[in-house]
């Protein structure tokens, strides 16, 4: 977990979970390999170094209230040393208490929530391996496709990234933060 929390600050330098600091990072993928319904894909090198991640979950919503049920207390903590370093992320935080409603869809499917590689793998194929190990995993018949959610703007290389492996833009939105976002989906089966 630690490498995966490396990986992660590496991959998404300037990102708000990155600004909440490895502890919390920590608590948040740990809560990944706890959680039924989640876990983390790991890419190994010749080694057996941790060189990749892919975290996703079958029940977005069960998971954040999974979190904020188990980890709670430990979650505000490390949200109050985030805050007593940057005062302005308070909304943000306050937001963030929201999303097991706001996730939640009537459809049944699997979400990507994170994906990264270290530095001096990237561009050698291992974010595709990870993408493909994840859609022979997917069980389409009972889930109807897998979602994941990026920056529309300065973020050209990931968005054709996810184009390449296959995912189709379902949908472009703005959070109530102004940040213009994506939304990506597979779909496995006759809809391929």
């Amino acid at each position: 977990l630690k490498k995966v929390v490396s990986i992660h600050m590496d991959t998404f330098k300037g990102f708000f979970l990155t600004f909440m600091g490895r502890g919390f990072l920590y608590q948040m993928y740990e809560s990944y390999v706890i959680h039924a319904q989640s876990n983390l894909l790991l890419a190994f090198d010749e080694n057996e170094n941790t060189i990749g991640f892919l975290a996703y979950t079958y029940d977005l919503s069960g998971l954040y209230k999974f979190m904020l049920r188990k980890r709670f207390f430990k979650f505000v903590w490390y949200s109050f040393l985030a805050f007593l370093r940057k005062p302005k992320i308070f909304i943000k935080l306050i937001s963030a208490l929201l999303k097991p409603k706001e996730s939640e869809k009537k459809e049944k499917y699997v979400q990507i929530t994170s994906i990264g590689v270290t530095p001096q793998n990237k561009s050698k194929g291992i974010g595709t391996l990870l993408f493909s190990f994840m859609k022979e995993k997917v069980d389409f018949d009972a889930y109807e496709y897998i979602s994941l959610e990026t920056d529309a703007v300065n973020n050209d290389l990931a968005n054709h990234f996810y184009v390449k492996n296959g995912f189709v833009l379902f949908k472009e939105y703005e959070t109530k933060e102004g940040r213009k976002m994506n939304e990506y989906r597979f779909y496995g089966g006759e809809r391929r």
